[in-house]
């Protein structure tokens, strides 16, 4: 019988030190949500890796047919910023995951916790019964009938001593799966974060040569950014920014539409002026700008039309970003503004064609030079490196829309 007590005591005293062991934390993006909102950003993350994923191949085959070499040099740079948004949200599904795994142990050590002390209770109390030698028991008077009392006492309690032990053993299996999965995660984590750490270091070389050769085209960019300064000053509020720029890419427009010289006529005095009439707007003016997407993955902080708590209506909508998170241009356009705005910290402005203007604020770091053409998933800059939200707004001729409704499918 005492033999049965030590073998059984070994397995407890085991399960308590397992239960005191420290275990493996996953700090996750999501960590302080609930569960289901983790498994929400999971899902959103992965679907915005598919989405980058798709982009880059798309911009990484453009890049291998074109012939030019700045053509070929701002795919590349397009497809990188869609590979890094790739890899951002890769590394948002692992954050999401370890969060998930730390949830799932901190609530399987609070059940461990419950049963650790009656545990090592028993543990010492059987260690005791089975260090004291079976023939001491004759010479203590009423020994043998304590003896045969414990016995019976022990035949009914060992059984359900095992029952709670094996149950105890397998949530303590599950722990140290629980672990390996972590583990295994956190390994996947450090690769993600050191292919994030090499491609960001590839795009930075890339826009370093783009602004190198943006310089060397002379002072036509120079003018036209000390012009976009000038309205920066002049505008009170950011709403006079982006109507200053609308209206000079209004005129700029008007002033390519205009005829080229006319002859001068053999009788000037005769000679009479003709109106001529602006071309009405087109179709293509009131569609969506081509291929519209988000400029940044994120959750929806503020959607459009919301009114904030001193009834101001936002104009757009805000995303929450990662730390360091790669903003990407909206959609294929012309730089129009590029530099830091009171209050709302760096931002970019870009025209698109047919009379659209996306506005992106909140950036740590522009990449990006007035009068630069972008293309398609062209990088704009990076989020602040303690994340922060990123707004974005969306306007034809002034008037602000609803950038949810443009998305491109």
């Amino acid at each position: 019988m005492l033999h049965r007590l030590a073998l059984l005591a070994a397995p407890i005293a085991a399960i308590a030190l397992v239960v005191a062991a420290p275990q493996v934390r996953g700090q996750g993006v999501e960590a302080y949500e609930d569960a289901d909102a983790v498994r929400a950003a999971i899902e959103r993350a992965q679907q915005a890796s598919q989405r980058a994923a798709q982009r880059a191949r798309s911009l990484e085959a453009a890049a291998a047919e074109a012939e030019q070499e700045a053509a070929k040099v701002a795919r590349q740079s397009a497809a990188l910023a869609a590979r890094i948004q790739e890899t951002e949200a890769q590394i948002a599904v692992a954050q999401g995951r370890l969060s998930l795994i730390t949830r799932q142990q901190r609530a399987l050590d609070a059940r461990l916790a419950e049963r650790r002390e009656p545990l090592i209770r028993l543990t010492g109390a059987l260690q005791n019964v089975s260090r004291r030698p079976l023939v001491l028991s004759v010479f203590r008077p009423g020994s043998i009938r304590d003896s045969m009392y414990l016995r019976a006492v022990l035949e009914t309690t060992i059984p359900e001593v095992r029952g709670r032990t094996a149950a105890l053993r397998g949530e303590i299996d599950r722990s140290r799966a629980l672990r390996d999965r972590a583990e295994t995660l956190l390994a996947k984590l450090a690769e993600e974060e050191g292919r994030l750490a090499l491609r960001r270091k590839q795009l930075a070389e890339i826009e370093t040569r783009k602004r190198l050769a943006a310089r060397r085209r002379g002072g036509e960019a120079d003018r036209q950014e000390e012009r976009a300064l000038a309205f920066a000053e002049q505008a009170r509020d950011l709403d006079g920014l982006v109507a200053r720029i609308d209206a000079a890419g209004t005129l700029r427009e008007e002033l390519a539409a205009l005829p080229g010289p006319v002859m001068r006529p053999s009788d000037p005095g005769r000679a009479r002026t003709r109106a001529i009439p602006m071309p009405a707007p087109t179709r293509e003016q009131v569609r969506s700008p081509a291929g519209l997407r988000l400029p940044v993955d994120g959750r929806t902080l503020r959607g459009f039309g919301s009114v904030d708590s001193s009834g101001v209506r936002s104009d757009g909508i805000l995303l929450r970003a990662g730390g360091g998170a790669q903003v990407v241009t909206p959609a294929p356009g012309r730089v129009a503004f590029a530099g830091p705005f009171r209050g709302y910290g760096r931002i970019v402005i870009v025209e698109h064609p047919g009379g659209w203007t996306s506005l992106v604020t909140g950036l740590a770091r522009t990449d990006v030079t007035v009068g630069e053409q972008l293309t398609e998933g062209a990088s704009l800059g990076v989020a602040p490196s303690a994340g922060g939200p990123i707004g974005f707004e969306l306007r034809l001729g002034g008037r602000p829309a609803n950038p949810l409704d443009h998305l491109s499918n």
